[in-house]
Parts: structure tokens; sequence; C-alpha cells
């Protein structure tokens, strides 16, 4: 929200510097942002003077250019050569002197100089209205009103305005401060805490009357509950055209763009008092009569914009006799409002429903200025003043006659909000304890009428407008943020309660399996939940009709709630490639969203992503490649941390893998992993390998809260470790070596490994030979070599005859 110092000075008489006023409007909650500088002339004139030619003659080296002399005031007349047609001697004219900074049009900036213009010097410029931003005409130089002293500053001439323009990031929660008005009102309350006592100036309006009843428009509410108030007033005999200097530059320093005279003072007094209005002509409206209504469903309504809109059954609807004129509080039509041709108006002032506007502007996607106030909830007594104010400024500014009696349907009066107020709870809230004075005081700058004082406490009126004051917490809040938080002592002692929860709680799991992931070299991310619905398509897992849609998304790259981690995943790992970093291991913690025929869930995830090297190249340690094997140890390290083991292995049936494994329990899948398709990591434009892995969270949460914690006393007798060099068919896996070898020995056989494979030169055709290492223990006694050799004997005797195997 944009302030203007100058016009907030219309409403409260402060002289303390912008900076000053920033600080305080900060301390009070209105937080802001940047001061800008506003110049109604870009640059305001600086260095231009006015000037009296003094001479005026031909260039003696060029057709189109002129020998002038001027007199700026100085001790001598300045030589300037110009070009346009219509200069001579004894005008008064602006002179842009050396030195002087002048803006194009479209703001580029340019300095004048000592020139030499075909061999002849010239000590500045003449200056045409455009050349100064004083106007579009480059048609000549301004002639000026000769009775204009020489010497004299531009910018007192023209009237530059300066102004410095406050940026409020605005909290949802102050519809109060949406204006001038609201905002000096909090300056007011700040003010007077520092014991500055100055007076709220509103807008006086003992001179609004109705002219005559020539126009009258009749008035029907159909829905008082989306319309609890409406006002209107006929005005007619109007002139439309450009406004005045001074409110243009109003809506210029706010970042409005002026339109026409009407339609900038319903834009100034929205800024101005916080109330939004619309002026309809009156011409158009048919049969001389408004109805404020709903319409049927899928009615179509040209909107100012040019856009057809349909229309649900839930709209408000601004109509005449025949047809709809304006979707109430958020835009109006096409073929109602105000044009050139406009010589009397409706002029609407309202209070809507606030929910009514929010789901409206929201369902056609469109914000406006008087969408943002009514759906925040506007002062609903403030209707007929902000009503009166437009008139008169337009019958200032326009002309025109009030040709009506303010029409005003009210039928149930918004009330005040009724609080009770305990200076227990007050101090017990803030922290230390304010003078009761001093409480009475800020409620009563702040416009809270105190009705009853006791020993306790206080019996206090909110006024309508502070919808957001209607607890003794938000009286509480709203004395503290007046008394100010940086006058609350800090305490030296601090008080904190033990929260008693569950080591199985989500967070704490999580920060677990992370801690684990950083320490092997993984970065976390955190990607957005809104995604296209194009990513639907690569894979027949996901389908379209199980998006989870947005109603109003900013655009259609981020229309629908991810079903998968997948490819938010993949941009990240895209956008890090194509930067040359090459090397990632990542993970994120996130939901997938799913809409299973009209049923919503929400489902978490853990994934992890790998590509690229596993670390640095370093002379100790040579690159290793970050593989499906690399990936496969990094989740059953997880599991295993988790207390998750004894998983079953099984293919994977997800087509968003060219090859991986599932993990599960039983009928229960726990992980998926291995690597993505070429054609996936094509649409991303990655062009190297990416393991990816996806844990069900959800599942494993449950896994977790079941697990039981088990020991066992560290046995006291050494193992002992035997190996065998294997000659197998190449059709052998270490798997088929590791099932036998405990089925042979189940007692005392603790581990089976494999630490060598060889396959190639003086092996036989379709052989390899395995390196594999077998741990043996008892835990009650030292093995004897005798056992040792037992259980060796077997094993070899059964890879013999279960694979054909032959020692090497």
């Amino acid at each position: 929200m944009k302030i203007s110092y100058n016009w907030l000075k219309q409403f409260i008489k402060i002289d303390w510097t912008p900076e000053q006023t920033a600080e305080l409007l900060t301390d009070l909650g209105l937080e802001v942002e940047g001061i800008e500088t506003y110049q109604s002339v870009k640059g305001g004139l600086e260095g231009v003077v006015i000037g009296k030619v003094l001479t005026c003659v031909k260039h003696p080296n060029a057709d189109k250019l002129k020998i002038t002399t001027v007199d700026i005031g100085e001790e001598s007349p300045l030589q300037i050569v110009c070009g346009a047609p219509n200069v001579a001697a004894g005008q008064k004219v602006p002179v842009a002197t050396i030195g002087t900074t002048l803006y194009s049009p479209d703001g580029e900036a340019w300095t004048i100089k000592k020139g030499n213009i075909r061999g002849e010097e010239s000590h500045g410029m003449i200056c045409a209205e455009d050349e100064l931003g004083l106007g579009a005409s480059h048609d000549g130089i301004m002639i000026l009103d000769d009775s204009l002293a020489v010497g004299t500053l531009a910018s007192t001439v023209f009237e530059v305005e300066n102004d410095q323009v406050f940026e409020i990031g605005l909290t949802p929660n102050r519809a109060d401060a949406m204006s001038h008005l609201g905002t000096a009102r909090d300056l007011k309350a700040g003010l007077l805490q520092k014991e500055i006592s100055l007076e709220l100036i509103t807008p006086s309006l003992s001179a609004f009357h109705t002219d005559n009843r020539l126009l009258k428009i009749d008035v029907a509410v159909k829905n008082k509950d989306l319309a609890p108030r409406y006002c209107g007033v006929t005005i007619s005999g109007i002139k439309v055209e450009s406004s005045p200097a001074w409110l243009q530059h109003r809506l210029k320093a706010i970042g409005l763009s002026p339109i026409n005279n009407i339609v900038d003072i319903t834009n100034y007094v929205l800024h101005d008092l916080g109330q939004p209005l619309h002026a309809f002509d009156a011409v158009k409206i048919k049969g001389n009569k408004i109805e404020v209504k709903t319409l049927n469903e899928g009615t179509k309504f040209m909107t100012l914009d040019g856009v057809e809109r349909t229309l649900s059954q839930e709209d408000l609807m601004i109509c005449d006799a025949e047809k709809p004129m304006c979707i109430a509080g958020v835009f109006g039509g096409l073929h109602s409002g105000v044009s050139e041709s406009t010589t009397s108006i409706f002029l609407e002032s309202a209070y809507f429903n606030p929910v009514s506007i929010r789901k409206s502007a929201k369902r056609h996607g469109l914000n406006t200025d008087a969408s943002f106030r009514f759906e925040r909830g506007i002062d609903p007594n403030i209707t007929e003043l902000a009503l009166k104010r437009a008139a008169l400024l337009i019958q200032d500014i326009a002309g025109g006659e009030i040709s009506s009696d303010i029409v005003d349907i009210y039928p149930n009066k918004i009330e005040d909000f009724q609080v009770r107020l305990s200076f227990e709870n007050a101090k017990k809230l803030i922290g230390e304890e304010i003078p009761k004075d001093i409480i009475k005081r800020i409620l009563t700058s702040l416009e809270i009428k105190v009705n009853n004082v006791t020993e306790t406490g206080l019996g206090l009126t909110v006024p309508a407008y502070r919808n957001d004051v209607q607890r003794e917490a938000d009286i509480i809040e709203e004395i503290l943020r007046v008394y100010g938080y940086n006058n609350i002592t800090i305490t030296e002692k601090l008080n904190a309660s033990i929260s008693s929860s569950s080591k199985f709680e989500d967070h704490k799991i999580q920060n677990v399996v992370g801690n684990q992931l950083v320490s092997q070299g993984f970065f976390e991310i955190l990607a957005n939940s809104l995604t296209t619905p194009a990513y639907t398509k690569l894979s027949s897992q996901l389908k379209e009709e199980d998006n989870v849609t947005i109603l109003n998304p900013l655009s259609n790259d981020l229309s629908v709630l991810r079903q998968s981690l997948l490819f938010s995943g993949l941009e990240a790992v895209s956008y890090n490639l194509n930067r040359k970093r090459l090397d990632l291991k990542l993970f994120e913690f996130g939901k997938s969203y799913h809409d299973f025929n009209g049923k919503r869930e929400e489902q978490k995830h853990l994934t992890l992503f790998s590509t690229g090297n596993q670390n640095n190249d370093t002379w100790l340690y040579p690159n290793k490649r970050s593989d499906f094997f690399f990936m496969k140890g990094t989740i059953l390290a997880i599991l295993e941390r988790l207390g998750i083991t004894r998983t079953q292995e099984s293919p994977i049936s997800n087509d968003l893998f060219s090859e991986g494994l599932e993990l599960g329990l039983g009928k229960l899948k726990l992980v998926e992993f291995g690597l993505i398709k070429k054609p996936i990591l094509k649409h991303f434009d990655i062009s190297q390998e990416i393991i990816y892995a996806d844990f069900n969270w959800d599942a494993i949460l449950e896994m977790v809260k079941r697990n039981k914690i088990s020991f066992k006393a560290i046995p006291k007798y050494p193992e002992v470790r035997r190996d065998f060099a294997l000659l197998l068919n190449d059709n052998i896996n270490f798997k088929d070596i590791h099932a036998i070898a405990n089925k042979t020995e189940r007692q005392l056989l603790k581990k089976v490994s494999l630490f060598d494979v060889y396959q190639g030169k003086n092996l036989p055709q379709g052989k390899k030979s395995y390196a594999v290492s077998f741990t043996l223990q008892d835990e009650h006694k030292t093995l004897t070599d005798k056992q040792i050799d037992k259980i060796m004997s077997s094993l070899q005797g059964n890879f013999e005859k279960e694979l054909g195997a032959e020692l090497r």
C-alpha cells in the first residue's frame, strides 16, 4: 500500500521528517518497507529559470537555427542557439542552464552542456513543453507570461509537486488502515503516546445539499445479506474532462494513472477515506432502476477489460431493469461506465459482504483496489460520508447539480463490538504492568470508547471498522503496539515449560534421517508443491484426473499440486547441472497430493537423488560414481537406522524407472529406487544418469512406531574368519552362495561377505571367481580347529553339490 506524505498531512499537520514518521508507523505495526520520492516533473525543474530573449538573429551557417541572447538575471546575457520556429526577441521563456538534467518522455536522463553548433557557441537551451516534462507539445518553445521576473526559478512558476511516498507492508487484518485517513488515525494515536497532541482533520461536508430532484433512480437490494448497506445519489450537468493538476499529482504519487475527473475522484476518495465508489452513466441505466442481486448460473457478462465472463449464481451483481452493469465490489461493466460524453451519473457507495466479494474476486481472477478493501471489511458507517465527499468534489471539479436525495438502504445496522478488558490479563500477556491511565488514553486515541471503569478492568465499545478487534486479546495487542514493543523491558529471568512428546513424532524421525544423509554428503532441497499438469503425461502411474487443481493459479505451470516429488526434484537437478554442478546428492521430505474420485489425499515421502561422483577427486580417494549400489547402500542404512530390517526385494513395476528394485515387508511397499528412464530425463534436458529413491514415509513412520528395541550382550569369545575362492558358472549370484551358507550352518555362521570378483584371463569360458569370507563365532566358548574345519567342509560340499563350485 502506498501512502503519500503530502496527502497524509491533509489529515494531520505533522512536521516530522519522512524518516521519523516512517519509524513511528513501523512501530505502530504499519511497516514502512521503503520511501520513494515523487516529483510531478521529473528532476523538479532544477536548473531551469525564467529568461527574456533580448535578440534573435538567423544563424549564419544554418537555415533553421537562430542565435539568441537571453537574460536570465546574471551579469551578462547568455548566447543560446535555438531551432524553435517561434522564438523571437522580447519573449519570456524557460531556460535550462548548463549542468541541468532533463528527462525524455521515456525517462532517459540527459544533461545540458556548453556546445558549439555549426560554429556558434551555445550556453544553455530554451525549452519546449515536452523537454521539461510539462506537456506533450514539441511544436516550439514555451512562451511564458510577460509579467514573470527574469531569473525566477521555474519550479516556483509551475508549482512542481515534491512528495515522499511510503510503501507500507500492510497485514491482512488491518483493513482499517487501508487509506490515508486510517493511517492518519494510527499516527495520531502514536504521536499522543509521545506527548504530541495533534487534531485529526476530516473533510467538511456541510456544503452538501440536494439541488433538485429531477433525476431519480430507484434502488432495490434483493440480497441484503450480501449487500448490508447500499447508498447512491445522482448528479446531473457534469462535464467529463481531465482532472486538475493537484488531483493528478495525488494519484500519480501513489502509482495510479489519471483517467478523467469523475473516475479520478472515485479513486481519490477510495485512497482518501478507504471507501470504494463506482460511477454509472445515468443514461445507460435502463428503466431508471438499480437492482442489487444475484443472477442465474452461467450468465455472460462483459467486464471493463473487454473480457466476457461467466457468472456464478453466488456473484452479487449491480443491474438495471434489463441487464447486469457491474460485479459488485469487484469490477465494472464495459457498457455502463463513465465516458467523455457522460453528462449525468449515478454514484454508488456501499458495504458488501467481505466473504462474497473475496469469492467473486478469486473466482474471476480479478484483484482490484475496490475488491482488496471490500474483501477485508471496510467501515460500514463511512458509506454515506464518502458519498457526500465524492459528490462535493465532483461538483467542484466537474460541475453539475445533486439531482436526487441520497438513497441509503441499511436495514440492519452493523453494531460496534462490546469487549471487556481485564487489567490482570493485560499485565499477564504484555509481561509488564502499564498504568491504567495510559491504557485508557491509548484506547481513547484509537477511538475505542471506555464505557465503564472498575478496579479490575474496563468495559469497551470498539468501532465497527475495527473488525480485527473483537476479543480481549485483540484489545491488549492494540494497547501494546501503541505503547511500543520497544518500551517493554526484557526480564532477566526466562521461564519455559518442558513439553512431553513422543520420540516417534514425524519431525524427530526426519531429523534423525536428515542428519544421517547430511553426514553422507547429501543436501536437503525444498521444492514447490505447485507444478504443471503436463508432468502427468510422463508416466502411466500418474493420472490427470487425480490432480488437485488450484482455483486461481498464477500460471499454467503452477496450476496443480504435485502427484510425485520426482519432477520437482529433477527441476532442481537440471538447474544445478546447467550451472556445472555435476556431482549431486539431494534429498527432500515432502508430500504428494491426489484426488481419488473426489477424495483428496496427502501422502508423505522421502526422496533421494544422486548423480555424478560420490566424492571429490583426490590423490588418496579417486572418483567413485554414485551408482545403483551406492543408492541401495544408502537406503538400507536408513532402514537399519530406523530398526527396519529383513526387507524383501522384488523387481520394480513403476514405469518411471528403466531398472530398479522395490523393498517391502509382506505386501507393504516401503521404497522404490533405480535409474530414471532416459525419455523423462530428456524432458528436463538431463543427459547423465540419475538414480532416484522414493520412500513411502507414511509406511516408514508406522513401521518405526511398531518396532521394539532389542539388544544382546557382546560375545566374550573371539570370532574366526575363513575364506574360499570359488570357481562358479557366471550365472550364479552371491545371493545363492549366501542362502546355501546360512542353510548349512545356522548357529555359528555370523556373516558371509563377498570381497573379490574375477572374470577373464586364466579362467575357463563361462566361469568366474568369487572370493567369499565366512565369519564364525560361538557366543559361549572358543571355537576349536576341529569345529571350524567341519563347518568349512560342509560349506564346501554344499557349494560343490548345489552350485557346481570348485575351490581354486
